[in-house]
């Protein structure tokens, strides 16, 4: 049973964390600090947080993780190693070479492909057909580090940022606790990464998911399963938000943004064939189907979505 410190902050982080509770010692949790959420923006514990309180775990929120009183907090607890998991801050060597064992970080690609902070959205919109998780030993790069395992799954036509999520999150748990006795016995030769084959997955702003129309009906099909349910995919109609929750590809052509009425249903026209609409949402109200809408709404059907 090791020693470990565990760092990392959103919910993809859970399952693994509490697979490292059932198998090894937890000394400490380290994860993001409370920050605002909600409508009332009252202060929200990371989920990580919650876990750890719930087991008894100590947890340290440093704001900024470079800090010399952070650094010697880290160094009080002594671990075997590190384990990170989307912990939201990048760590200096001085920090990943405090543990006798260094450190091990669980990350949601096939490395070297979609290094950074948004791999799940990348792999999606990318159309990949397969997606991973690798577990590497860390260096102060983003993602750079040597590889220990990686493990490999089918993307489903239909897979959403959710679903993916959600799926790499047990697989990381599971790779994670069978890796780490071998690692800690140096069984394990890193790996180093093919810096030919690099692609990034930079951190998603919001805006991101304001859908342009003029982009071909594949993109704008997987920009939407990508971005569900973060941060979702938007566009405007009569000046109100109009959520686009999901949809899919269908032949046919129109104006881009020109919502059109088709043997299939409602459809958006794009830079290359139509985007069906499957479930929409208008500011302050319920999602529904676009036919349900279009009853509420007769002129949406002839009219046009703007970003």
């Amino acid at each position: 049973m090791a020693k470990v410190v565990f760092m990392g902050t959103p919910d993809f982080a859970i399952t693994t964390l509490q697979k490292l509770i059932e198998h090894h010692e937890v000394l400490g949790v380290v994860t993001q600090p409370d920050r605002p959420a909600g409508r009332n923006r009252q202060l929200q514990p990371p989920p990580i947080k919650q876990l750890a309180l719930q087991h008894g775990i100590p947890v340290f929120q440093p704001e900024k993780i470079r800090r010399a009183e952070a650094i010697a907090e880290l160094k009080q607890w002594q671990p075997d190693v590190f384990i990170v998991a989307a912990f939201g801050q990048i760590l200096p060597q001085t920090i990943l070479d405090i543990p006798e064992h260094g450190s091990i970080n669980v990350h949601a690609s096939l490395l070297p492909r979609w290094r950074g902070a948004a791999p799940i959205q990348a792999v999606i919109r990318a159309g990949d057909t397969e997606s991973g998780v690798t577990i590497m030993k860390m260096d102060a790069g983003l993602d750079t580090g040597p590889m220990l395992t990686q493990r490999s799954i089918q993307l489903s036509s239909d897979e959403t940022g959710q679903s993916l999520h959600d799926k790499l999150a047990v697989v990381g748990a599971e790779m994670l606790i069978e890796t780490l006795p071998g690692y800690l016995r140096g069984e394990f030769v890193p790996k180093t990464q093919d810096e030919t084959l690099v692609t990034y997955a930079p951190q998603i702003e919001k805006e991101e998911g304001n859908i342009r129309w003029e982009q071909d009906a594949v993109s704008i099909e997987r920009l939407v399963r990508a971005f569900t349910p973060w941060p979702g995919t938007y566009s405007h109609w009569n000046g109100q938000q109009l959520k686009i929750l999901s949809g899919m590809v269908i032949e046919g052509k129109a104006e881009p943004g020109q919502v059109v009425q088709t043997r299939d249903g409602i459809a958006v026209g794009t830079g290359k064939g139509l985007f069906l609409l499957k479930r929409i949402q208008l500011a302050g109200r319920k999602a529904m189907t676009a036919e349900e809408f279009v009853r509420g709404q007769a002129d949406f059907s002839g009219g046009t979505l703007k970003p």
